[in-house]
């Protein structure tokens, strides 16, 4: 994966953020505190940056392995954010999440979503068991069907452990566009689902035919995955100067154009990219503050990514 130190064009706009971390500048201005989204089923808010953590997160649990990443989290909870997105099929991601919220004391301010990807009831309640134990909580805030497998069964699953008030919401996933419409069949078949988690970003924009529609149109909270393509879209513009118009959005980097056009979407409620590195931490929670772009500046974003 490119580094995108390459990327990064000048002061990030957290003045907070500026305070806490050294490898930020000095100069860094404030822009407000984070946008805040609904839940649509609840009425409760959340910041609309999150952190997602497959292969990021998938290290060993020692004090190497681990301190970057202790700088990741005291990066996200002092700039705002809450929502942590974890699966036990990330490797050992679920277990460092647990261990880095006990580390710094922010087990009670994480949002956690975690998944089932198990395909039977019992396999699904005991991989629901094993999310509890590594992630060091036992009620989880959102439990997720994975990539819509055994999607009838875990969902069953999942309601009982609402009525149980070990998950206060359910949802379902999957990660690339030609699965949308067999997420909006099961939306439609499934009335209580709470949140949808898909793709969407720049590069892939399949979700605005139907599916983010669907969603703002039927109350569905949002979490979006994929923002860069795993670096892809950083990629095209290595090297790039960043557009002057960018200053308009206050945008100091590409990553946080490329997050700005997915926040600029009304049916978004949370994206959650993965990073094991505090500045880029940082840098991304600076673009869920100040001006989002209208149809015209997305228009450019795309053009400047094409």
């Amino acid at each position: 994966m490119p580094s995108r130190r390459h990327f990064l064009q000048g002061g990030i706009s957290l003045a907070a953020l500026a305070a806490l971390s050294p490898w930020l500048p000095n100069t860094a201005l404030a822009a407000g505190p984070l946008l805040q989204r609904t839940i649509p089923r609840s009425g409760e808010t959340l910041p609309v940056i999150g952190l997602g953590t497959s292969q990021t997160f998938n290290v060993r649990i020692d004090d190497t392995s681990l301190a970057p990443l202790v700088e990741v989290i005291n990066t996200f909870f002092t700039g705002g954010a809450t929502v942590i997105d974890t699966a036990p099929s990330y490797g050992a991601a679920e277990q460092v999440t647990g261990e880095l919220l006990k580390r710094t004391d922010n087990q009670a301010r994480a949002f956690l979503a975690t998944k089932l990807s198990s395909t039977g009831r019992e396999r699904g309640q005991a991989q629901f068991e094993i999310s509890q134990e590594a992630l060091q909580r036992k009620n989880i805030d959102l439990v997720q069907v994975h990539n819509l497998q055994d999607t009838a069964t875990q969902l069953g699953l999942l309601r009982e452990l609402k009525q149980q008030e070990l998950v206060r919401y359910i949802g379902i996933t999957h990660y690339v566009d030609s699965a949308h419409d067999d997420l909006i069949a099961v939306l439609e078949r499934e009335k209580d689902i709470d949140f949808v988690q898909f793709n969407y970003s720049v590069g892939e924009r399949g979700a605005e035919r139907r599916l983010l529609p669907y969603c703002a149109d039927n109350g569905l909270a949002t979490l979006i995955n994929r923002p860069f393509q795993r670096a892809a879209l950083l990629s095209r513009v290595k090297g790039k100067p960043l557009p002057d118009w960018a200053s308009e959005l206050q945008a100091s980097s590409w990553a946080q154009l490329l997050l700005k056009f997915i926040i600029a979407q009304p049916a978004v409620t949370v994206v959650i990219p993965a990073t094991s590195n505090p500045r880029y931490m940082a840098d991304n929670l600076a673009a869920g503050s100040g001006p989002l772009p209208d149809a015209a500046m997305r228009e450019r974003i795309i053009e400047a990514f094409a």
